[in-house]
């Protein structure tokens, strides 16, 4: 039986790598201000500088590649909704946080698999991957990663 791929959070991400302009985040900018928001906001504008209107806001596709602001690797097993297996020994993995100069924001996400915390450096150029974070009977549950510019880990 084929499983199909659904997104963890749909409407955050591209689902299809092929589709035009490529795996992407997707965030919303105010039409007013310019901000810029992800997760993304589909009501109104949170800048409170602004004078926008309600529902001025349209979707944008974020930059595909950022510098890492800072990282750390969880080591402990977090709780529901996280899928993860307790018959099954934890294993750590490495969060990124990566600054994306244009949309002037931090994204957090976490590293794709096989890039631990001793591959990441602070400023260093990462890409944003698709991934996958669980898979059951019916469905794959895709995400996105982050990966060192170059391959890394």
């Amino acid at each position: 039986m084929t499983r199909s791929r659904k997104p963890v959070v749909a409407g955050w991400f591209t689902q299809d790598p092929a589709e035009g302009g490529g795996f992407r985040l997707l965030g919303t900018r105010c039409r007013g201000c310019g901000a810029v928001f992800f997760p993304r906001e589909d009501h109104a504008c949170r800048n409170p500088a602004c004078d926008g209107a309600e529902g001025d806001l349209e979707e944008v596709p974020l930059s595909r590649r950022g510098r890492v602001w800072s990282y750390t690797d969880a080591r402990y097993r977090p709780p529901a909704p996280y899928v993860s297996d307790p018959a099954r020994p934890w294993e750590p993995y490495a969060l990124v946080a990566v600054e994306l100069t244009a949309e002037r924001m931090i994204v957090l996400g976490q590293a794709a698999p096989g890039t631990g915390v001793a591959d990441l450096a602070v400023g260093m150029e990462v890409e944003l991957v698709p991934g996958v974070l669980h898979e059951d009977a019916e469905h794959t549950w895709t995400t996105w990663h982050w990966r060192p510019v170059g391959g890394g880990g």
